[in-house]
């Protein structure tokens, strides 16, 4: 304000110091010594056009800031709403939360007196008992609590679970709210099949089922229960990787035991034991000891280090803490079975077998694996112990080993088309390992791709050869007789074409007889052609003019 006021005097003064000018302009003019070329009015004309255009200009600014003044003040107004509406949603979520813990105490409450109804030898509960349900449940001696049934000790601790941990996460599944109806349920079978219905969507899937399962009144066993049908008595090992169907529900027995590790992992310590119970552990042990036979039958190669049934094993031990039931020796031969899967490195890490990781890389260099070689170097960080480049460089070494033999002597293409093809894959392979773990400073990428088109010319090249060098089929003749062109002079046709024609005909008649042949080996000839001149004339291919096919394997 203070700059603006001193503007504003500043901007009043002008009229008096205009004033001054013009008196001293009318002086200067009195001296008739000088003579000036302009006069005073065009002065004037011009200082009051520069005191108009500062004046607009001045209070142009001045509604400008008025209004920017104006604007703060609506902003603050606006930004003071929006405050007493975000403490007022708060408000409304803290009573709704509060409603859903006094609904869950309620349901714990009223499980609590079922159960101790429907226990042998104890009385009925009246409604002292009810008052004092919680402190009766306290109260109990550690016989009671052991000789209790482990189902009721598996629904009162899930009851609980669900009482104090994730009530508001629930609302949290909204693309497929149908999963909680299934845990709730308990719906094993169901659960399945909604996973097949919905494969193509399996990212959302598997962020909403460790939500849904939540809501299960004993997560742990619904998974047990869906990993039932896992290996099915009617399917041999060999059968199982051609059945599509077993191949799924595998892969989703593996997502489910995923989905309740991924549960387990954002609950507090004290609500692991609600749903990984000492029966739920019993459960699960006894299926690895089925499991486990299974896996003997399979040699350590045994989907290229893809196996579903490695995987599914090492899940349920990680996922159910019972790994320790397990020689870590048994375990370590499972991991090459499994190195070329994305939870590979998790997995060991869960399993306590980080340690051991350095065999299991020289299993995998040995065997020729060396990519997940290189993914378990990286994931478990022994760069200093095995480089990543040099396991890089020894892979395309070996891969070229394939077809150096092969050059010594007269090889077949199909066998020299297989070798390159095998060094193609090898070195694309070696690129995506290169670009996923970002190695390009270490590992140039150039030369490879170099490599790589080199051996793609020389494979189309080898293919064109083959195709040019391979007879022609004949081209079928519409209703038996082949394209004659018109002559001047009516000659007859005869279907029945030959070479040789002077055994048959006489000389005179040698060549008013029109010829069909059929398309040379070259592909630059028209396919059949009419009477010619004496001579070979130009553009009739590997004919002569008397009807004698030359360098041809066949005489028509």
């Amino acid at each position: 304000m203070e700059n603006t006021q001193s503007v504003a005097a500043l901007m009043d003064s002008t009229v008096s110091k205009i004033q001054l000018l013009q008196k001293a302009f009318a002086e200067l003019e009195s001296q008739r010594a000088i003579t000036l070329n302009m006069k005073w009015k065009q002065l004037e004309e011009h200082f009051h056009g520069l005191e108009k255009s500062l004046k607009r200009r001045f209070t142009e600014l001045e509604d400008q800031e008025k209004e920017f003044e104006t604007t703060i003040v609506r902003s603050k107004e606006l930004l003071v709403k929006r405050e007493e509406a975000v403490v007022a949603k708060e408000r409304a979520s803290l009573e709704r939360l509060q409603k859903k813990r006094d609904a869950a105490v309620s349901a714990i409450s009223i499980a609590l007196e079922k159960n101790k109804s429907s226990s042998p030898g104890e009385p009925t509960c009246n409604d002292t008992e009810d008052k004092e349900g919680s402190e009766v449940v306290e109260g109990k001696a550690p016989d009671t609590m052991a000789t209790q049934a482990p189902d009721t000790m598996a629904s009162q601790s899930s009851i609980e679970h669900i009482g104090k941990a994730f009530e508001s996460r629930i609302d949290e599944v909204k693309a497929y709210p149908q999963l909680i109806r299934l845990c709730q349920q308990m719906d094993a079978e169901g659960l399945h099949k909604f996973i097949s219905e919905n494969r193509k969507d399996l990212t959302t899937l598997r962020e909403e089922i460790p939500i849904a399962l939540n809501s299960a009144n004993d997560p742990g066993s619904l998974i047990l229960d869906s990993l039932k049908g896992f290996y099915r008595s009617d399917v041999s090992i060999s059968d199982a990787k051609k059945d599509s169907i077993l191949l799924g529900l595998r892969r989703s027995c593996i997502m489910l035991m995923e989905c309740l590790g991924s549960l387990m992992t954002h609950l507090d310590q004290k609500f692991l034991s609600s749903i990984i119970s000492a029966s739920i552990k019993e459960r699960a042990k006894a299926v690895a000891e089925e499991w486990k036979p299974m896996l003997d039958e399979l040699d350590v190669d045994a989907g290229n280090g893809n196996s579903l049934e490695a995987h599914a094993f090492l899940q349920l031990l990680a996922t159910f803490g019972i790994d320790s039931a397990f020689d870590k020796e048994s375990l370590f031969k499972l991991i090459p079975m499994v190195s070329r899967r994305r939870q590979t490195a998790d997995l060991c890490r869960s399993l306590g077998l980080t340690e051991k990781m350095p065999g299991v890389i020289d299993v995998l260099v040995n065997n020729g694996r060396h990519i997940d070689a290189v993914n378990l170097v990286i994931a478990f960080d022994l760069t200093k112990q095995f480089s990543p480049v040099s396991l890089l460089k020894s892979f395309l070494i070996e891969a070229k080993k394939v077809s150096s033999p092969l050059k010594a002597g007269n090889i077949s293409p199909n066998i020299q088309n297989d070798a390159n093809d095998k060094e193609l894959i090898a070195l694309k392979a070696v690129i995506k390992c290169i670009e996923d773990h970002k190695l390009e400073e270490q590992y140039p990428l150039n030369p490879l791709q170099n490599r790589i088109l080199q051996l793609e010319k020389a494979k189309a090249d080898k293919k064109r050869a083959t195709e040019v060098s391979k007879p022609q089929p004949k081209r079928p003749r519409a209703n038996g007789a082949g394209y004659r062109p018109q002559r001047a002079t009516n000659a007859a046709t005869d279907k029945n074409s030959y070479s040789r024609t002077t055994d048959r005909y006489p000389p005179q008649y040698l060549y008013e007889r029109p010829y069909c042949y059929p398309a040379p080996v070259d592909n630059h000839m028209p396919s059949f052609v009419g009477t010619v001149a004496y001579g070979p004339a130009p553009g009739h291919g590997n004919f002569f003019g008397n009807g004698f096919q030359y360098q041809a394997p066949f005489l028509h």
